[in-house]
Formats: C-alpha cells, structure tokens, sequence
C-alpha cells in the first residue's frame, strides 16, 4: 500500500516532472524513435528500446529484464500502438521498483512509527548528503515535528561545519563535539539528549568514507551499539545517500555500502541536474532496498517522498 498517495500535491508533482526533465527527454525521444513508423513490436523496436533503457543509465542487468518481460507479453500478440507499448513500459518498470515495508513507511506528515525515530544517514562525501539530512529536517519541521541532528562525521571539520549551517537555517538543534572525537560518542550524545528533550526525529550524521571499508564497518557497527544501549531497536532506519548524477557509479557505492551496514532505504539526489535518472530502476532493482527520497533541485522542498508511480508517470509524462 503506498503511504504517501494522497498526499502528493500539484506542487510536489510539478517538482518531480520538473527534476525528470533532462532524463525525461532524452528517454521518451528515442522511444518514440523505437516505434516510429512501426505497425508491430519486432526485434527492431526491443533493440531500440533497449537501448533508450541503457542510455538513461538503467543498466543492462534491469533493461534485460525489462526487455525480456515486454517479449513474453507481447509474443502472443505482435500489434501494438504507441500507447500500448508505452504502457506496457511503465508497468513493467513501475513493478521493478521495490515497495518499502508498512512498518518502515512514513511521509513527512503522517505519524512516526515510533518516537524519537532515530536515522542514521550513510553515503561517500560529495552526494549531497548534507543537504540531504538538512532538507529531512526542514521537511519534518515543516509537518510539525521537532527534530534533532547529530554531527558525527567528526573526520572532515567541513561536514560538521556545513550541518551547523543547515541546523542554524532550518532552527533545530544539533549536537556536536571537537573535529576528531569519536563519532559514537556523537552519536550516544545526540540519542541522550533527544530522549531528555523527547524529540520525534533524530538524524545523525556519519563519515563518508570507502578507503577503509573495515573501518568504516568498525566504526558504523559501533555507533550502531551505543545508540542501541539506550533504544534498543534503532537505528530505525540506515538511509543511504546516492548521487544520482554519478549513473553507474552510484550503484558501485551501493554494493559497498549495502556489504558494510544494514542499508533500510535509499535517498537519490541531484536528478534534476541529470539524463541518468533511470539509475534509480537500477539500483532499487539489483539490491532490492526501497528508494524512499529523490532529490529534484536546490530548493528545501525539492526533497520528495519517493512514489513509485507518481516518478513512473513523471518520466513517461510529455511536455
């Protein structure tokens, strides 16, 4: 069941068939090529197809099964239009996209699971994962609910400096030590204080490193501990930031990230800058692990909820 359905307004929509333009119209001018002219689905049109697929960076593991799926329905009836074809596409795609689970689904209006929720944002430096735990807390606000961050990337004094800035912008709190100190005791810090304060939201922040894979396993495991010492079930969730302008490269963070901790959901940012954005189909259908945030500009509101069919209509819409 989708949580997020009704609450899908015309403003987040104009937002989202905005963001998807750049892949929107590079992805439906060769689908509209593919079938050009043709009265039936031949070799022809699924190799065309195919290929608008792998251009939009949907990767040939998720193409192929796209691909072969549309063969095995149209192999009894080789007549197809335009619009059916085109809806047979966005069937397909919209069944690849994984559904995230009743007890981990939530909009940024409706009510939290539990209180405080407690995530814990994951991703390499660089994919806007900052900016994303600074837009969550904006959005959380906004639907009046108090939120606390936790600066525990405490390696690079730019991360905790730039999620002061977002804290100060927004006009929550954050806690925070000395560049250097131990991003559990961050992390331990920031639990106590919103259990004392009784937040609804706590976002913490983590090191964006991939050098040192044992490290970071180490050191995510450990922050994992002493946040468990005192709520016993969280993290809630383990929200892994990926830049969606990168293409193939965002799905190679996501096998080592996905190799070192318990990766819940995923948040896929800067699409609006991007023809790639078909990397969302490839990374949630090759690990499985449901996007639950996209990123479609600069703007605090340009964090969207990720709905599944509302982005498959968006990416076929024209004009």
């Amino acid at each position: 069941m989708s949580f997020f359905g009704k609450l899908f307004g015309k403003k987040e929509k104009e937002s989202l068939d905005q963001g998807l333009q750049k892949t929107k119209e590079g992805f439906l001018s060769k689908i509209t090529k593919a079938i050009a002219g043709k009265s039936t689905v031949d070799e022809e049109v699924l190799d065309n197809l195919e290929d608008a697929l792998v251009s939009a960076d949907v990767g040939i593991d998720t193409t192929v099964q796209i691909i072969g799926r549309i063969e095995q329905r149209v192999a009894k009836d080789k007549y197809l239009n335009t619009n059916e074809l085109n809806r047979i596409l966005q069937q397909e795609i919209e069944a690849i996209l994984v559904d995230a689970p009743e007890s981990n689904s939530y909009s940024f209006n409706t009510e939290l699971p539990t209180r405080p929720y407690v995530m814990l944002v994951v991703g390499v430096n660089g994919v806007g994962k900052t900016t994303t735990i600074g837009k969550l807390a904006y959005n959380f606000k906004k639907a009046g609910k108090s939120v606390l961050l936790g600066a525990a990337d405490t390696f690079r004094a730019a991360a905790v400096d730039q999620l002061t800035i977002w804290s100060d912008r927004v006009g929550v709190p954050i806690v925070k030590q000395a560049m250097g100190s131990d991003p559990a005791s961050v992390a331990f810090d920031t639990v106590q204080s919103g259990l004392a304060k009784g937040v609804d939201v706590i976002i913490i922040d983590t090191a964006g490193r991939l050098h040192n894979k044992a490290h970071l396993m180490d050191e995510l495991g450990k922050i994992r501990r002493v946040i468990q010492k005192q709520i016993p079930e969280a993290p809630h969730e383990v929200l892994l930031v990926l830049d969606g302008s990168t293409g193939q490269n965002a799905l190679e963070q996501a096998k080592h990230f996905t190799a070192t901790t318990d990766v819940s959901a995923l948040a896929i940012t800067k699409l609006d800058g991007t023809a790639k954005g078909g990397v969302v189909l490839a990374i949630a259908n090759q690990f499985k692990i449901p996007v639950k945030f996209i990123g479609v500009g600069e703007k605090m509101e340009d964090l969207l909820v990720f709905d599944k069919h509302e982005f498959v209509d968006s990416l076929f819409k024209l004009g």
